[in-house]
């Protein structure tokens, strides 16, 4: 038996979700052409509907989830996106992987989160979007932010890895921005062992998704 008090924490497995998994396996459809078979089309429509959003496009792992979101969003070369200087190296890597460049922002010391006073302070001509994490499920300030984002005409990007099922003003993270990105490695809150969402309420934003996902194709 492996010595689970070596874990920081150790998924919660009951037999529901291991003969699920057994369906999945006898069903031999582990995959399709548009990527997203039965059982991820049925995650991503329910997941959708807990967050409150209009459409849940599964990817691979929460890294994938933000670089895919950033691409989406049009970020590329000679664009800045800010992020927040206390976060997983993932939020400023998906930025580096689209050949933006990632500018660090101040916290709030009250909330750990991003403190939009200093995202003023750090915007240039080239900032394209702000990264909003939502750290160990506490919120961003995103009425703030997306006042910041309105007034200046840039993306917030939600990345809501540790913070499934948290309110912002009567609304749960993964609604709120223009995308948000979920992870469901074996340490978060919500697990599939390896997997990642992008959340959205925008149509264009959504189809853009799939086709990253689906290496450019439609219908995905």
């Amino acid at each position: 038996m492996p010595n689970y008090r070596a874990y920081i924490n150790v998924p919660c497995l009951s037999e529901d979700e291991l003969e699920e998994v057994a369906r999945v396996l006898e069903s031999g459809v582990l995959t399709t052409k548009d990527s997203s078979g039965p059982y991820v089309t049925r995650f991503e429509r329910e997941f959708a509907n807990f967050v409150g959003a209009k459409h849940a496009v599964a990817v691979c792992n929460g890294t994938a989830a933000l670089h895919a979101a950033l691409l989406a969003l049009g970020v590329g070369p000679g664009d800045e996106v800010i992020v927040p200087s206390f976060t997983f190296v993932a939020t400023a890597e998906a930025v580096a992987l689209t050949g933006a460049t990632p500018v660090f922002a101040d916290i709030d010391l009250g909330t750990y989160c991003i403190d939009p006073e200093d995202v003023r302070a750090k915007l240039t001509p080239r900032t394209k979007a702000i990264i909003a994490v939502h750290l160990y499920g506490l919120p961003a300030d995103m009425g703030a932010l997306l006042d910041l984002a309105e007034e200046r005409g840039l993306y917030v990007v939600e990345d809501a890895a540790q913070a499934h099922g948290a309110e912002y003003a009567g609304r749960k993270v993964g609604s709120i921005g223009h995308v948000a990105c979920f992870s469901f490695y074996g340490s978060k809150i919500v697990t599939t062992g390896e997997g990642g969402m992008v959340t959205t309420n925008d149509d264009e934003i959504a189809e853009r998704l799939r086709m990253v996902r689906n290496h450019g194709e439609r219908g995905a």
